[in-house]
């Protein structure tokens, strides 16, 4: 593996994330190939659970019901912490993971501060999302009683800075000419007794960054009545982000859902920042085996994947012009209006795939792509 270029991570679930991490891996692999770049992928040894795929599984153990439930989550979300550290400390950057049980992945996220980030356009008027996972309604922990549920949640003012920080960077990044001109932050902040409206405003007079914190329903007011202003960072807490960020993908030109890939980036220091892509979609157990999941978003994942953390400049180019000839040829999953299956429709992705002048100046001769 010492001798591999690139490295990049992959963790399987449950429904249909063993045919979408097989589109990742044939898309990756003839990226890599186009472009002469090794890349070598590292699968977590462990196939997670979906929501579906819990209860009977936990049946199938002869305990059943919410206690064993609790153990198979819990066991699932310190493998997968612990693989993300793994990778983390190996200086792997990446990782591409299929639809996992929600409550695993936030536990997850809890402990490993992950954010979510989406940059839209909405007619010229560019928007940051910065969807803060690592704290909140979303995380915690469950307490039971006969015929009651308990989730204790939390805010910290350390992790509240934290996000903005990386939010604040991110859109310098993302706009570094200009900078961003604001940071709104949606959230249930009347519920918090003042203390994230104190952290906002300690944040913004210690950066010089104007930064408003708005009730979730406040925020789409604005947005419907007037749209997003350019250069906006929208940082939003779960119980907002979760709903709107679908929405906000389809008003805003972005795409479906089931045809967009997002990035997550851990912030805890002991991940070292490592960037998790994921799809939008979830992990679609009714579909799985019928080889007949949409495979956009995923291919599009592996493209941006490729580009950006094993040199192949242009992947992300070379595969939206592959995906046009497919959709105009109406090569389509059902889902779409179409009657192909994910392989035919991956085949004729790859067959239209046609990396341009970016490839060959990188790749005079390709080498094929590492296995582990």
């Amino acid at each position: 593996m010492s001798s591999v270029e690139h490295v990049v991570g992959l963790a399987v679930g449950r429904g249909t994330g063993a045919e979408t991490a097989a589109v990742f891996e044939r898309v990756l692999d003839r990226l890599a190939r186009s472009y002469g770049s090794d890349v070598a992928v590292v699968r977590s040894p462990r196939t997670y659970h979906s929501y579906v795929s819990l209860r009977p599984c936990a049946a199938q153990g002869g305990r059943g019901g919410i206690e064993e439930i609790r153990r198979l989550t819990l066991r699932d979300a310190d493998h997968y912490e612990g693989f993300v550290r793994e990778r983390a400390a190996a200086g792997t950057p990446v990782i591409f993971r299929t639809a996992i049980n929600a409550q695993t992945l936030y536990l997850v996220r809890q402990r490993l501060r992950a954010v979510k980030v989406d940059a839209l356009n909405a007619g010229g008027a560019r928007l940051l999302l910065v969807r803060d996972q690592a704290q909140g309604f979303y995380t915690g922990d469950n307490e039971h009683r006969p015929g009651h549920v308990r989730r204790v949640t939390e805010f910290s003012r350390e992790i509240t800075e934290q996000v903005l920080e990386y939010a604040l960077r991110r859109a310098r990044r993302e706009w570094p000419d200009e900078g961003p001109d604001r940071i709104v932050m949606a959230y249930k902040f009347h519920l918090l007794d003042g203390a994230l409206d104190d952290w906002a405003a300690e944040f913004a007079e210690r950066h010089g960054i104007d930064v408003r914190v708005f009730q979730p329903d406040t925020v789409n007011r604005n947005l419907i009545a007037h749209g997003p202003a350019d250069r906006t960072v929208l940082v939003a807490g779960n119980e907002w982000a979760d709903i709107m960020h679908v929405v906000l993908l389809d008003r805003f030109g972005a795409g479906r859902q089931e045809d967009h890939c997002t990035r997550n980036v851990h912030l805890h220091p002991e991940a070292h920042g490592l960037v998790e892509y994921q799809t939008v979609h979830g992990s679609a157990d009714d579909l799985a085996g019928r080889d007949l999941v949409n495979p956009v978003a995923t291919v599009r994942a592996a493209a941006a994947i490729a580009e950006r953390y094993a040199d192949c400049p242009g992947a992300v180019a070379a595969t939206e012009r592959a995906l046009v000839r497919v959709r105009k040829a109406g090569i389509l999953t059902p889902d779409l209006g179409g009657h192909h299956t994910t392989t035919e429709v991956v085949t004729a992705l790859l067959d239209a795939l046609e990396p341009g002048a970016e490839a060959r100046a990188a790749a005079p001769t390709a080498r094929p792509a590492a296995t582990p």
